[in-house]
């Protein structure tokens, strides 16, 4: 198969919430049908899609980027930096962590300083107008873009330091393509040409306008809003970028020799548990296998009390608890019952309240035992086979919920005990769905409530429903 000799480095999914509108399933269908050998994706400040892009894209050349921060601001630049292998995208990882936790204001950000600690297996691009070298040609400070232009070479490294240029119809880009070509020149440094995509194809402009006034709370007829100064920023064909940059060819090959020389194959399926500290003499197994028996005799009592004397028998308690015991060490999630054990014991202890449990961690007599959970699986036969099964080994996921006003006091017991580094807040995305996309855009659009609210309430009941299906279920 022939492959077309140009890759696109500079991209935004719609993991740059509410800016980027290229979903991944419809980038990839594209990307496989200009024949690219590969894609990049280049995500405002953070690695969200990181994982999902991975998995998504075909075998082969995958890579990951972060960019930092936002058109408007002018205290901080944009910075491309790629991963080309699995050192660069530790470091990327860590750049990230730290532009959030050290650097945010508004935004995640990152230093130069931060960037030398950290530079090792990432390939950097001057980005686009809102990039450091850019913007100081374009104030007419030419030696200033070179001695920065430098300064980047230096902290990534003699190969790893590419100026970016884009056809994007912007007159202000136009100089300053002109200008970097003249810099490229004179340090040396290659050039490579992007096209800062944003949504698919170019008619999706208005409705990437139509994001951004949902991120901005503005309506699409105001004067004074963030917007797009042109429609050319979709992911545009190798043959509309080849033309663009005729007479500077190399911009073009460069895109792929990037692309062949980011080779990051990420490590998964294994389980990364925390040590759980346990006393002199034990084993984690050994230890949780005690505090559990024990814990069953305790809850005897509460047992006999909801069932009625005699009512049950304690040998199949028993026999149970020791089956289950039996199946975790075998899997190897003793640490991990201990760790959830400590921290709602913490809790308990420190009144801070704990749900009962819920889902199918409800289903182990070992986590009612342990107190993990306040439910006692046998009288309603809850299988433990739903919460773990041996078949197939996926981590135990045990849900825990803590009163909302001081769940802070058990992160920073955890945080406390198992160091900053082992312990993180993962996300939860909330993805438009259809009736509320129809009230948002109808907002931003200016149509009246009235007539917005009666097209939303056309949209069938059904759960997670798109707008595609709710046209054909719905004619109206």
């Amino acid at each position: 198969m022939h492959h077309a000799d140009f890759v696109h480095l500079h991209l935004h999914t719609e993991y740059s919430l509410l800016d980027g509108a290229n979903s991944l399933d419809a980038l990839i269908k594209k990307a496989v049908e200009l024949k690219m050998p590969a894609i990049a994706v280049t995500d405002h400040g953070n690695l969200f899609g990181a994982l999902d892009f991975y998995l998504k894209a075909t075998p082969g050349s995958r890579f990951e980027k972060t960019g930092a921060g936002s058109q408007h601001d002018e205290s901080f630049y944009h910075l491309i930096l790629l991963s080309r292998d699995r050192q660069g995208y530790k470091n990327l990882v860590k750049l990230v962590t730290a532009g959030y936790l050290e650097g945010f204001y508004y935004k995640p950000r990152i230093d130069k300083e931060l960037l030398r600690q950290h530079h090792q297996g990432l390939i950097g691009m001057s980005a686009c107008l809102s990039g450091e070298v850019p913007r100081l040609l374009l104030q007419g400070r030419y030696e200033d873009a070179r001695k920065s232009a430098l300064e980047y070479r230096d902290i990534l490294g003699a190969d790893n330091f590419y100026f970016e240029l884009q056809d994007n119809g912007i007159p202000e880009q136009e100089q300053a393509n002109r200008e970097l070509i003249r810099l490229s020149k004179e340090t040396g440094i290659p050039l490579v040409a992007t096209n800062d995509c944003h949504y698919l194809n170019m008619e999706d402009h208005k409705s990437h306008d139509a994001l951004l006034c949902i991120q901005t709370g503005k309506t699409v007829k105001d004067t004074n809003r963030m917007r797009f100064s042109s429609e050319t920023f979709y992911v545009k064909t190798p043959e509309e970028m080849k033309k663009s940059f005729v007479h500077v060819p190399e911009a073009i090959s460069n895109t792929i020799a990037i692309a062949q020389r980011c080779n990051l194959e990420l490590e998964l399926g294994k389980y990364h548990l925390p040590h759980f500290p346990v006393p002199d003499g034990y084993t984690r197994e050994a230890y949780m296998a005690e505090l559990a028996r024990k814990g069953l005799e305790e809850r005897f009592g509460e047992v006999e009390a909801v069932r009625g004397k005699g009512s049950f028998d304690p040998e199949t308690y028993r026999a149970r608890l020791e089956s289950e015991i039996k199946m975790l060490e075998k899997m190897g999630f003793a640490g991990y019952f201990l760790i959830v054990w400590d921290f709602i014991r913490y809790a308990k202890e420190h009144g801070v309240p704990v749900g009962p449990g819920r889902g199918s961690a409800a289903g182990s007599l070992v986590a009612y035992s342990l107190r993990i959970t306040d439910l006692d699986p046998l009288p309603y036969n809850l299988l433990f086979e739903r919460f773990l099964n041996p078949e197939r080994v996926s981590m135990p996921d045990i849900d825990v919920d803590f009163c909302m006003d001081r769940r802070d006091e058990v992160l920073k017991y955890v945080t406390e005990k198992y160091g900053q580094d082992h312990v993180t807040q993962i996300i939860t995305y909330g993805t438009m769905l259809a009736k509320g996309v129809i009230r948002d855009v109808g907002r931003v659009l200016d149509i009246p409530y009235s007539e917005v609210d009666k097209v939303a309430k056309l949209v069938p009941n059904t759960l997670n429903i798109t707008l595609e299906e709710a046209i054909k279920q719905e004619p109206k």
